[in-house]
C-alpha cells in the first residue's frame, strides 16, 4: 500500500504527464509481448447503480477465474474509490488524482469523476495496447466502472472507452441489479428501464446479473419478466399514480425481456458464476455473429472516407504546386536566379554551382564594406538582392540590412515572399505526412 501511495504522488492530473498505466501493468505487458498471439480477450464492462455490488462482483469474478487457472486482466475506472478488494492491472487512480481534480477545477464529486474519466480517456490508447499484449495470457478483461452509473454511461469518455473496446475486442455489457431492492414492482420497472436504455446506448451484447441472491432469490423477478399477468397482480397492490405508468411500460418492455440474458449471482457467496460465464460465452457468440460485422462495416466505411479525403487533399496539393511552378516558369528560366524571390533562393540554395557555393561560403571571411554602397544599387529588390549575393565582399549583415529597407513597397514584397515560403513549407510538410501515413 505504501508503494501504491508513493506511485500516486508522482502522478499528475494532466493527461500528458503520465502513461496512465500502473507499474504492474507495464511489467506484465512486457512479459507477454514476445509470446505468440491467440484469440482476443473478452472485455466485460460491469455497470450498475451505486450499491448494487459491482466492485464486489468484479472481485468475486477475479477470484473465480484465478481458481480456474485463467487469470483475468482487471481495469479499474473508478477514480473515487478508496480501497479496491482486488489487484487491478490498470488503475485510473495511478494516473488521475481525483481530489486534486476537484480542488483545481472547483468541481463536486460527480464533476470530479467525469473530469477524471475525460483525462484518462485521452490516454486510453495505451490501455488498448496493453490489453493487446496480454491477449495470449488473459481470456477475460474485467472493467469496473464508477458507482455513479450515469457518469460513465452518458459521458463522452464512457462512450469513447466503450467504442474503443468494442471495435477491437469482443465486448459484453453486464448490468448488475440489486435484487433485494427490486422486490417492489415499481423499483423493478425503474431498473429495467435503465437496463433497456444502456442496451440501446452501448449497442452491445447485454447480460442482466441479478446480484445478492444470498439475501433473496431472483426467481420472482424472472417470473415478472416472463409472465405479464403475475406482474400485473403485483402492481394491483400499488395505489399510486406511478403504478399506471409502470403497467403501461411493462407492455412496452415485453420484447426487451424476450431477448434478455438473465442470471442470478451472489458476489458474497460466489454462487451462479458458472452460469454467468455460460451467458458470457453466448454473448460473445452473439457479438461475433451480429455486432462484429457491423463494426467491420463501419471501420471500412471510415477508412474509405479517410482515403477519399486524403486523395482530395493530395489532388489539391498537386494542383497548387503545379500552379506555383507555372508562375515560377513564367517569371524566368529555371537557370536564371535573378527573378527568384527569397523563398525561391532558399529552395535552390542546395543546387547552386560550385563557384557560387564557394563565394557564398567565403562571405564571413571577407572585410565588410559600407552598407550605404548597396543601398544605392539600382533595379528591383530582387535584382538588388541578386547583386548583393554575387558581390565577393558581401556579408550577411549587409544582406539583411538591405532586406529591412524602409521602402514600404519593398517591405510588402518581402512579406509576400516570406508568406509564400511559409505556405510552401506547410504544403511540403503536409505532403510528407500524407505520404508517410
Amino acid at each position: 500500500m505504501a508503494a501504491e501511495r508513493a506511485a500516486r504522488k508522482r502522478c499528475s492530473i494532466c493527461p500528458g504527464s503520465g502513461s496512465g498505466i500502473s507499474k504492474m501493468a507495464a511489467e506484465q505487458a512486457a512479459a507477454g509481448a514476445g509470446s505468440e498471439s491467440c484469440a482476443p480477450p473478452v472485455c466485460v464492462l460491469v455497470l450498475g447503480m451505486a450499491g448494487s455490488g459491482k466492485t464486489t462482483l468484479v472481485q468475486r469474478l477475479t477470484a473465480h477465474l484465478h481458481s480456474q487457472n485463467s487469470p483475468p486482466y482487471v481495469v479499474n475506472l473508478d477514480p473515487a474509490v478508496r480501497e479496491l478488494p482486488f489487484a487491478a492491472n490498470i488503475d485510473i487512480r495511478d494516473t488521475v488524482k481525483y481530489k486534486e481534480v476537484m480542488k483545481q477545477y472547483g468541481l463536486g464529486p460527480n464533476g470530479g469523476i467525469v473530469t477524471s474519466l475525460n483525462l484518462f480517456a485521452t490516454r486510453f490508447d495505451q490501455v488498448m495496447k496493453f490489453i493487446e499484449k496480454r491477449q495470449n495470457t488473459s481470456q477475460y478483461v474485467l472493467i469496473d466502472t464508477p458507482g455513479q452509473i450515469e457518469v460513465f454511461t452518458w459521458s463522452a469518455s464512457g462512450t469513447i472507452i466503450t467504442e474503443a473496446l468494442a471495435s477491437t475486442f469482443p465486448s459484453v455489457v453486464v448490468y448488475v441489479m440489486d435484487t433485494s431492492r427490486s422486490t417492489n414492482p415499481i423499483t423493478f420497472m425503474s431498473n429495467m428501464l435503465y437496463a433497456c436504455s444502456i442496451l440501446y446506448k452501448t449497442k452491445l451484447p447485454f447480460i442482466l446479473a441479478m446480484n445478492k441472491t444470498d439475501i433473496i432469490d431472483h426467481s420472482f423477478a424472472v417470473e415478472w419478466m416472463q409472465d405479464f399477468e403475475i406482474f400485473q397482480d403485483a402492481l394491483n397492490q400499488e395505489t399510486t399514480y406511478v403504478s399506471n405508468l409502470t403497467r403501461s411500460m411493462s407492455l412496452v418492455l415485453d420484447e426487451f425481456y424476450s431477448s434478455l440474458k438473465v442470471v442470478g449471482v451472489s458476489a458474497v457467496l460466489g454462487t451462479g458464476l458458472d452460469e454467468f460465464f455460460v451467458k458470457v460465452s453466448e454473448a460473445v457468440d452473439e457479438y461475433e455473429r451480429e455486432y462484429r460485422p457491423e463494426y467491420e462495416r463501419l471501420r471500412k466505411s471510415l477508412a474509405k472516407a479517410q482515403s477519399k479525403q486524403q486523395k482530395e487533399q493530395l489532388e489539391r496539393l498537386w494542383k497548387d504546386m503545379g500552379s506555383v511552378a507555372m508562375e515560377s516558369n513564367s517569371l524566368a528560366d529555371s537557370s536564371d536566379t535573378s527573378a527568384l524571390g527569397p523563398s525561391d533562393l532558399i529552395m535552390t540554395r542546395g543546387t547552386l554551382d560550385e563557384e557560387d557555393e564557394e563565394r557564398v561560403s567565403d562571405t564571413d571571411d571577407i572585410d565588410h564594406q559600407d552598407a550605404n554602397t548597396f543601398r544605392k544599387l539600382s533595379g528591383t529588390p530582387v535584382e538588388r538582392l541578386h547583386q548583393i549575393r554575387k558581390r565577393p565582399r558581401c556579408s550577411k549583415e549587409m544582406f539583411w540590412e538591405v532586406l529591412q529597407c524602409t521602402n514600404e513597397k519593398k517591405r510588402e514584397r518581402k512579406e509576400c515572399w516570406e508568406a509564400e515560403w511559409q505556405d510552401r513549407k506547410r504544403i511540403t510538410c503536409l505532403l510528407m505526412m500524407q505520404l508517410s501515413g
